[in-house]
């Protein structure tokens, strides 16, 4: 998926995140969302970091540093 694409949902999630607040809902509810948007964001790091790294690397290392980048992500 585009990266700008990525963000744009990030940011669509983070605006239903402040109307749910707004309209006092459940807190299991919003924390479900928040969960959400850390696993997008992660998934976002994760790309835009294998990307760049795939740049320099050989291409055929490019599983290798997306484990090792999955890794780090998930510390």
């Amino acid at each position: 998926m585009d990266i700008k694409k990525r963000v744009n949902r990030i940011v669509g999630q983070l605006r239903g995140i402040e109307k749910m607040v707004g309209e006092k809902r459940d807190c299991s509810e919003v924390l479900q969302q928040i969960s959400a948007i850390k696993k997008a964001i992660d998934s976002l790091s994760k790309e835009i970091v294998v990307s760049e790294m795939c740049q320099i690397m050989p291409k055929t290392e490019a599983k290798k540093i997306e484990r090792m980048v999955e890794r780090v992500i998930s510390l």
